[in-house]
């Protein structure tokens, strides 16, 4: 099978919508003026990327600290290599968990292999919630760690791409055929 190429309006496309959508009434209209399009254009671009599978879905950052969420825990767990997997899915099952993902072990000095953040109120709040884990997902056996954050130097969503040329990008004379 073909791998179906990006094109250039998608390149630019997927730069501008990765720095997050304009907080207007009618963003792809916004987006679509950035890239001298129409806005049936920009919503037909992200469905051929989502399509594709680059793009699986849009998502928020929450500014976690401004609504009152000031322990933020990374939990370190020593998990089992044969359980990681059922244990990964127990954890991240939890609303209160929003990221949890398994790393190599970096032997002799770090044995944790898998890890999730919880954010909480405080870091009581925080404890708690690691304390249903533990026994909602029979892990009383298991070595953990809360890393609890001391301060933010950067929040927010994850960019995947490098900026675009000189030549390609908005005011730059992009056709919705690429």
């Amino acid at each position: 099978m073909d791998m179906i190429k990006e094109t250039a309006f998608e390149t630019a496309l997927i730069a501008i919508i990765s720095k997050g959508l304009p907080l207007v009434k009618q963003p792809y209209a916004a987006i679509a003026e950035q890239l001298d399009c129409s806005e049936t254009e920009v919503i037909e671009g992200i469905e051929r990327i989502m399509m594709r599978g680059d793009l699986k879905r849009f998502g928020v950052v929450v500014r976690h600290r401004q609504l009152g969420y000031r322990a933020n825990g990374m939990v370190v767990w020593d998990i089992p290599d044969d359980r990681v997997k059922q244990v990964g899915h127990c954890i991240g099952q939890y609303a209160f968990v929003t990221l949890c993902y398994q790393r190599p072990r970096r032997l002799p000095d770090w044995h944790y292999n898998l890890f999730s953040m919880i954010h909480g109120q405080d870091r009581d709040a925080v404890t708690e919630q690691v304390k249903f884990i533990v026994a909602q997902c029979g892990l009383h056996d298991v070595d953990h760690r809360i890393l609890f954050s001391q301060r933010c130097f950067k929040q927010r969503g994850a960019s995947y791409r490098r900026p675009l040329p000189d030549s390609i990008g908005p005011g730059r004379g992009i056709a919705a055929n690429g």
